[in-house]
């Protein structure tokens, strides 16, 4: 079974309210009807009730039930503008100003999901990942014990037996161009717990590098020899091993080889990249290169699960993406 029938098959055993703020969107509409019709998700539109009832029936897409709301007329808007100020305050945000943020609705979303009247929310199809990380990381906050918001990648990789048959794990392949030591051993330990929810797998999670286990001596190594450390240290449940070379994490027979004693080398299914260059430039070769899909990438490490899209997003990535945000709020 693909790996996205399995997250479809989770969202509906129990549903979640997922928002999407970019409701009179055309794709968004189209993914809502979808959404809708394969009961995955209890779904929030928000924008002018009008204008997406009038562009739901243009393009067919069957949102009866989907609850829309318009910032400008809620009556939740008050309220929420209220939560903000509390929010921000601090930082200098007045009760007139925190109003006015609040009508924007990404605000308006994320409010929401902070005070539980929503359990997630996907956005992107037109706004920046500035626009989404931002008010979440104002309002919603990471995880405790989570100091950085990351990326992963799902990648499914066609007639391959690397991995979970074909099934790997990248990160961070979005958010942090140059992690520390320890940002690097969150990011793993944060993708190995995303792998468990989203897949039901068990991690391997390997520290890569271009040397394995003291093969070669650079700062870089350092740093990934020391993330490796801290993650063992935080999380000794966790399968975690480094510093590893691509082919000692993934091919037995290296691993036999390279690192012989450790538990993950050449079984490996989550993969960390030291920096964002070399995890967004893995993973868009495995992509092209071996025709693997790409699925993400999932935001991981907020307190409550907020996804971003890309802007050339497809109505079906929007239905994936509120899926995976379905179950990752289970």
């Amino acid at each position: 079974m693909k790996v996205m029938q399995k997250i479809w098959d989770s969202a509906k055993k129990d549903l979640k309210t997922i928002i999407l703020p970019e409701g009179e969107e055309e794709r968004t509409i189209i993914a809502a009807g979808k959404i809708n019709d394969n009961s995955l998700a209890n779904l929030v539109l928000i924008g002018n009730e009008e204008k997406i009832t009038t562009k739901a029936k243009e393009v067919m897409a069957n949102i009866q039930g989907v609850t829309i709301i318009d910032p400008e007329t809620s009556d939740k808007t008050a309220v929420y503008a209220k939560e903000l100020y509390e929010l921000r305050k601090h930082k200098g945000v007045t009760e007139e100003k925190a109003l006015k943020i609040v009508k924007d609705p990404i605000y308006f979303g994320t409010v929401m999901v902070k005070v539980g009247d929503a359990d997630g929310m996907v956005s992107g199809a037109i706004h920046t990942t500035g626009d989404l990380l931002r008010p979440g990381l104002q309002i919603v906050k990471t995880t405790p014990g989570t100091s950085i918001v990351s990326g992963t990648f799902i990648m499914q990789v066609p007639n391959c037996e690397y991995g979970d048959n074909g099934l790997l794990f990248f990160a961070d392949c979005a958010v942090n161009p140059n992690p520390t030591a320890e940002q690097l051993a969150t990011i793993a330990i944060s993708t190995a717990e995303t792998a468990k929810k989203l897949c039901q797998v068990e991690p391997r999670v390997a520290m890569l590098s271009f040397s394995t286990m003291g093969s070669a001596s650079h700062e870089f190594v350092d740093k990934v020899r020391k993330a490796t450390e801290i993650a063992k240290e935080l999380r000794p449940d966790l399968q975690i091993d480094g510093e590893l070379q691509l082919d000692a994490s993934i091919v037995p027979e290296v691993a036999q080889l390279k690192a012989p004693n450790s538990n993950v080398a050449g079984k490996a299914n989550v993969l960390v990249f030291p920096d964002l260059q070399a995890g967004n430039i893995g993973y868009k070769l495995v992509q092209r290169f071996a025709k693997a899909e790409a699925i993400g990438p999932v935001c991981q490490g907020f307190a409550k699960p907020i996804n971003d899209l890309s802007r050339g997003c497809s109505a079906d990535d929007i239905v994936n993406v509120v899926a995976i945000t379905a179950v990752q709020a289970q």
